[in-house]
């Protein structure tokens, strides 16, 4: 029997939208909980601050660097399936890692397992939004981002209040019941129909007389086609911006790791500890919708590059505040202000990425940018929690060093971008007159000299060079 297809830009879209919504909320908001549990599972391991920083480490970092693989789950099983596995994957991952004795078990199940599955269910939800959308794929976009910003604001809130009646192994068994909803979610994707007709076959392809390709050459344009290390090598904004983004990334994540720690750390209560995410999240559902409009006006078109980096050098300068003080009202506000400038990074980050790399290329150069931002967020928790081993749990010194990271990576960037632009106006404004030039002489050779045609080629060179 023959599958009915959705229609695009059609009523089930919106369901479509809000089961993706629920998704990005469920798994790109998880990561921000898992300091709440960060002193809880240093206790119970005898761990040191470097050894628990791996956790959400590898977590995280998982979440970013499955994405070839889940492309390639997509093309080959749609996404419906691929958020179906990510969810199970998750729910498995966080089952098991309650009954973990080690934190060598934590790191495989709640780290790597749970991490891969969130990336199966996320990314398989983004790219799904582009198949039911097309007109208002913008909108959806941004309405789909909210989700993150909910699920920052309700998960540290349950976290808390479950980890003081369950303990953190009944919680994370609660939460291998929560992510089975990405498996509701991914259910509700049905196939769309699409403006590419089937190929019709009227019997088995003739065997073709060229030898198959071996197995070493299949792999290597596996690899071409989802990482793009030609563009890495040849695009200087890209190699430019890819380095930036992997040395801002060292510093990015801290907070959302280490707040909680070190508001409690200076005798701040639990629960309003907790609350510090929540704040941020809260504000990120206004402010990362309004900051994805305004990034997407073709008035920013030439400066969201310039933009991104204004946006980590603000983040980073905010977290020296948040540094000199841990009283809890400065940091409610370092948390209003640090959500500006962690709206805008969300924001344009794969804006900036669409900017400066073509679009018939894009999907092989986020693969590779997200596996290479991956490495960052992998190494950056745990030496952090170096930091703090060394300096005798001194906090201050994290987010110093987030601010480092970031003010240096901002001005990395800006200046490089700079530079870059300085050096291609040369090529562009001798390629502006070799296109004057050529299209003078056409008309010089199709003229009939009279004075009319002359007034005519004049306008249309002014033309030209006002474009």
């Amino acid at each position: 029997m023959p599958r009915v297809l959705e229609r695009a830009e059609g009523c089930w879209a919106w369901v479509v939208l809000l089961a993706s919504l629920v998704t990005q909320g469920l798994t790109l908001g998880f990561p921000t909980c898992t300091g709440i549990f960060f002193t809880e599972l240093q206790h119970e391991f005898q761990a040191s601050n470097s050894e628990t920083s791996w956790f959400p480490s590898i977590l995280t970092a998982m979440l970013h660097a499955g994405g070839p693989l889940c492309s390639i789950l997509v093309g080959r099983f749609g996404c419906r399936v691929t958020v179906m596995l990510g969810g199970a994957l998750a729910s498995l991952g966080m089952v098991t890692s309650s009954f973990c004795r080690t934190l060598s078990q934590l790191y495989l199940t709640a780290g790597f397992i749970t991490g891969l599955g969130m990336c199966f269910s996320f990314q398989s939800s983004i790219t799904v939004l582009g198949f039911y959308f097309s007109h208002h794929r913008a909108l959806a976009n941004a309405l789909a981002s909210v989700g993150v910003s909910l699920g920052i604001t309700l998960w540290p809130l349950l976290s808390r209040y479950l980890l003081e009646d369950l303990g953190w192994r009944g919680t994370f068994l609660v939460f291998g019941g929560v992510f089975l909803h990405c498996c509701v979610c991914g259910a509700v994707l049905r196939p769309v129909a699409t403006s590419t007709a089937p190929e019709a076959t009227e019997g088995p392809p003739p065997p073709s007389k060229t030898p198959a390709p071996s197995c070493l050459a299949a792999c290597g344009r596996a690899i071409q086609r989802h990482l793009a290390f030609d563009i890495l090598r040849h695009n200087a904004g890209y190699r430019v911006y890819t380095l930036g983004v992997m040395w801002m990334i060292l510093g990015f994540p801290l907070p959302h790791v280490f707040l909680v720690p070190y508001a409690m750390w200076h005798g701040v209560d639990e629960h309003r500890a907790a609350l510090l995410i929540s704040i941020i999240g809260f504000s990120n559902i206004f402010l990362r919708p309004m900051a994805g409009l305004v990034a997407g006006r073709r008035d920013f078109a030439g400066h969201r590059k310039y933009l991104f980096s204004l946006a980590a050098l603000l983040n980073g300068l905010t977290n020296l505040v948040c540094a000199a003080s841990a009283d809890f009202r400065v940091l409610v506000g370092y948390c209003l202000v640090y959500s500006v400038s962690m709206s805008g990074i969300g924001a344009l980050l794969f804006q900036v990425l669409m900017d400066i790399v073509p679009m018939d290329r894009f999907s092989s150069a986020l693969g590779l940018f997200t596996i290479l931002e991956s490495i960052s967020i992998l190494i950056s928790p745990p030496l952090a929690g170096l930091l703090l081993d060394t300096t005798d749990n001194n906090f201050s010194y994290v987010f110093y060093m987030s601010s480092f990271f970031l003010i240096s990576a901002a001005l990395f960037m800006g200046g490089s971008f700079c530079a870059l632009q300085k050096k291609e106006r040369p090529g562009k404004q001798a390629k502006a007159e070799g296109a004057i030039t050529e299209a003078a002489s056409e008309q010089v050779l199709t003229a009939e000299g009279s004075c009319d045609s002359k007034k005519r080629l004049y306008t249309e060179v002014m033309y030209v060079t006002s474009v």
